[in-house]
């Protein structure tokens, strides 16, 4: 059974950092895309970075280059995303997604994929 797991949300200041990881079981990494969407109260789900099942390419959604990076650790069948220099809009429900839709995308929609359950940061002081 395909399953991924997300952990690391929380409470940050603005300007701080986490960093999410996104567990997948039941599954190969090697042979999927995998992405970080987020959903905020009131809006609907977005892309925010995706990344190919070679690592070879990459999508950033404007409003986190620069400060957001993914990364993916096939060996662990874990993927990672470093949320860095924190802003309040950067607050909601992340969750990873895996899909054998082509980056980028993958990213551009949130139909066709796997899910996690979702962990919630957010950012305020």
């Amino acid at each position: 059974q395909l399953q991924l797991v997300e952990s690391g949300g929380g409470l940050v200041q603005p300007g701080g950092s986490l960093r999410l990881s996104c567990a997948v079981s039941g599954f190969t990494l090697d042979y999927y895309a995998i992405g970080w969407f987020r959903q905020a109260p009131g809006k609907e789900r977005e892309g925010v970075l995706c990344i190919s099942s070679s690592g070879g390419s990459t999508y950033y959604a404007d409003s986190v280059k620069g400060r957001f990076t993914i990364s993916r650790d096939n060996a662990k069948n874990t993927v990672y995303l470093q949320m860095n220099s924190l802003k309040p809009e950067d607050t909601a429900v992340y969750s990873c997604a895996a899909s054998t839709i082509p980056v980028p995308r993958m990213c551009l929609i949130t139909k066709g994929h796997y899910w996690g359950q979702g962990t919630q940061v957010t950012v305020s002081s």
